[in-house]
């Protein structure tokens, strides 16, 4: 029994069985918050190589550039006649 644990597979082939048995349905949550971590990385670190060099002389606008603030306007909830008279619903009854 104690030849078992001698080296370092055994012990890893039960972890990893043990993870797919008892968190196999997060794995997938797991893997696409490590793919968007990575990509998130990967951006950063394009954007620090890319901050040493002089901006851009191409006449496309940078992706900075092309996000503009959304303009809207606030829309009153239905039926506001009564929230006016102090009837808010069936939560404002006694």
């Amino acid at each position: 029994m104690g030849r078992l644990f001698d080296g370092p597979w055994p012990i890893v082939i039960i972890i990893i069985v043990a993870l797919l048995l008892f968190a196999a349905p997060k794995l997938p949550g797991m893997a696409r918050a490590l793919g968007q971590s990575m990509r998130i990385l990967k951006s950063e670190v394009k954007e620090m190589k890319g901050d040493g060099k002089d901006t851009p002389s191409s006449s496309q606008p940078s992706a900075a550039d092309a996000e503009q603030p959304v303009e809207g306007k606030v829309i009153p909830p239905k039926g506001g006649a009564n929230q006016a008279d102090g009837n808010a619903g069936p939560s404002s009854r006694a």
